[in-house]
């Protein structure tokens, strides 16, 4: 994905399972993971949230793909 895909409040996914974004920067963006806490929803609400975040860089982004799109390259990219 590139870093204009990225929008407060969507979803991607990456190798390591799917995440939510809740922040946009200027060449980051920040997400928590929600593939590991499905149970309890709560732990979603925020900002603070009780989930860490993480912040992804432009490499990082490189790895991430939209929730459904299973057209990816190689690296985890999408191909189209």
């Amino acid at each position: 994905m590139r870093h204009g895909d990225f929008a407060i409040g969507r979803e991607f996914q990456t190798e390591t399972g799917t995440w939510r974004c809740t922040d946009v920067g200027t060449r980051t963006i920040v997400a928590i993971k929600v593939s590991d806490h499905q149970d309890d929803p709560s732990w979603f609400n925020g900002p603070p949230y009780a989930v860490a975040e993480m912040v992804f860089d432009e490499d990082d982004m490189e790895g991430c793909w939209p929730i459904g799109s299973e057209d990816r390259d190689a690296e985890g990219g999408r191909t189209a």
